[in-house]
């Protein structure tokens, strides 16, 4: 499992930033401001590590909408000794990976726009700073259409985050694979922690999301 190259002298009080879609935003948990903020609230406690953490999520953006204000955001973050931040987490394609009108209609973003658009993201935000990448949750598909036009399904989404992961791993950016992680919980488990509407995690599926993220490595051993 990929590590990251934090120098030393910047292990206490790193900032972060966090770029994506509802899943980083936390749509969906009235109560706990989803995983994004419950992290950032664990980091400013007494015996954390006190570091900063932004939550740049927006609903409904896809690879394309993250990448055209990756940079603008991540040089707007820089505060007090730190110039930039040290630590970009990203969570996208979900969005991307929906149907349009109808369960076999066209993509959102198509497979091959997508897989370029997600290498131009990948390789801009390594230039800026160390990066993480956290996955997509599986959605209910007997909840679909979201919205009465979103198309979402199991297929499509396995298809656009394998090709995450493989560009993350061909980039050596760490990857949570959430999707398979909760599929393997049970589909009982999975609609348990998702809302009503079968997209977004509900207060108890962010709750699982975070321990998920703060037991992975690459967040664990930042403190």
């Amino acid at each position: 499992m990929n590590t990251l190259a934090v120098p030393q002298q910047t292990r206490l009080g790193l900032k972060v930033i966090a770029l994506g879609d509802s899943l980083i935003y936390g749509f969906g948990d009235p109560i706990g401001g989803g995983w994004i903020e419950q992290l950032r609230r664990r980091w400013m406690s007494a015996e954390h590590s006190s570091h900063a953490l932004y939550n740049l999520g927006i609903r409904g953006n896809g690879v394309a909408q993250v990448q055209a204000r990756l940079e603008q955001e991540f040089r707007r973050r820089g505060e007090l000794r730190n110039r930039f931040p040290d630590l970009i987490v990203l969570s996208v394609g979900v969005n991307d990976s929906a149907r349009l009108g109808r369960s076999d209609g066209r993509s959102v973003t198509e497979f091959m726009q997508f897989q370029a658009q997600l290498a131009n993201l990948l390789d801009q935000a390594r230039q800026l700073c160390n990066v993480v990448f956290v996955g997509m949750v599986p959605v209910d598909e007997s909840k679909m259409p979201f919205m009465n036009c979103f198309y979402y399904n199991h297929a499509d989404q396995y298809h656009y985050k394998e090709a995450t992961k493989l560009a993350c791993a061909a980039r050596q950016i760490p990857y949570l694979d959430v999707f398979d992680l909760w599929l393997a919980r049970g589909t009982n488990w999975v609609r348990s922690h998702l809302c009503s509407d079968g997209l977004h995690p509900n207060f108890q599926g962010y709750q699982a999301l975070l321990q998920d993220v703060i037991n992975w490595e690459p967040i664990a051993q930042l403190g």
